[in-house]
């Protein structure tokens, strides 16, 4: 199978740039790490472990990963472009490294440029969620109560930059309220302090924020995305509720430096795509509220190029612009 898929995939890297060499038979052949953007739990670090297990498994290799929080990925990212073009440092990519990030400030890095697109891995939505102390219960609730404390709430984020940021500073704008922005090292951090009350609100991932769902402590208020999703039929998307633009996507996938042998980047990308295809797996990541999106490395490639103009003239529509 992973045979096939990357006669399929070299065909599909053909012209982007990089050169076959030998290294396909041979690679890998010591442990490979695999860079989490973020601090340990949320859907970047779920998406890392499993296909560092499902990379171990097809490939008979050692993947590890490595969480590497701060600066809202700035670091690991940088960290990574800067990495030799062997195969053996990885990254965990998503909308906030290579999406929303790039679009809002200046970075010490170039998402297209420095890096080597490998293989996507699966998007989820995000959902505007409230501390279950909050005293709201739908948006006209919602709104009556963040109306009605202005300046005097606040909503976690994965960090500066990040979709789980830009979202709720959209949603801010569309709706007309204020709330303080507290950036964290990454989701799992963000979650944490709203479960316990030090945040009242946040925008993450509709699979990491999904555990404390079910478990009653955050409670649903909108999801993005065009349709509801199918977990939380009861839910409402912000389409439904009248604000527009709010489909946008939290992706992950896998990347390496610049100039990654193209043979590498074909293996990687098969082994990926033949674990997404596994039926098994899809639908334990479908419980967890990812689907996958399995992609050629040049599609990805475009899919980040898109996500890039997608959220800058997003930010240039409502003036957002991070400092550092």
């Amino acid at each position: 199978m992973i045979r096939q898929v990357i006669l399929l995939a070299a065909a599909a890297l053909a012209g982007f740039g990089a050169v076959p060499g030998r290294a396909q038979q041979s690679y890998p052949n010591r442990p490979v790490k695999i860079i989490a953007p973020v601090q340990p739990g949320g859907g970047v670090d779920l998406v890392a472990r499993t296909m560092a297990d499902q990379l171990g498994k097809l490939l008979k290799a050692t993947f590890i990963v490595e969480n590497v929080a701060g600066g809202g990925g700035v670091i690991a990212s940088q960290s990574v472009a800067h990495a030799a073009p062997d195969g053996y440092t990885l990254m965990i990519a998503y909308v906030g490294t290579h999406g929303t990030s790039p679009a809002v400030r200046k970075l010490t890095y170039d998402a297209v440029q420095d890096f080597t697109p490998i293989a996507m891995v699966g998007g989820t939505p995000n959902v505007l969620v409230v501390n279950s102390s909050v005293p709201a219960t739908d948006m006209a609730s919602f709104l009556d109560y963040v109306r009605k404390n202005p300046g005097k709430l606040s909503y976690g984020s994965a960090g500066q930059g990040s979709l789980t940021h830009l979202a709720m500073e959209q949603f801010k704008s569309a709706a007309g309220f204020d709330a303080v922005h507290a950036a964290y090292r990454g989701i799992g951090p963000a979650i944490t302090d709203t479960l316990g009350g030090q945040t009242q609100m946040m925008m993450p991932g509709l699979a990491a924020a999904l555990p404390h769902i079910r478990g009653g402590m955050l409670r649903p208020i909108a999801v993005t995305g065009l349709t509801r999703h199918r977990l939380l039929p009861a839910v409402p998307t912000f389409k439904e509720l009248g604000y527009q633009d709010f489909d946008g996507v939290q992706w992950y996938g896998l990347v390496g430096p610049a100039r990654l042998p193209a043979d590498i980047a074909v293996k990687l990308n098969a082994a990926v795509n033949e674990s997404l295809n596994n039926p098994t797996l899809r639908e334990r990541l479908a419980g967890e509220a990812l689907e996958t999106m399995p992609m050629a490395p040049a599609q990805f490639a475009e899919f980040i190029r898109a996500d890039i103009a997608r959220w800058s003239r997003l930010a240039s529509e409502h003036n957002i612009k991070l400092e550092d």
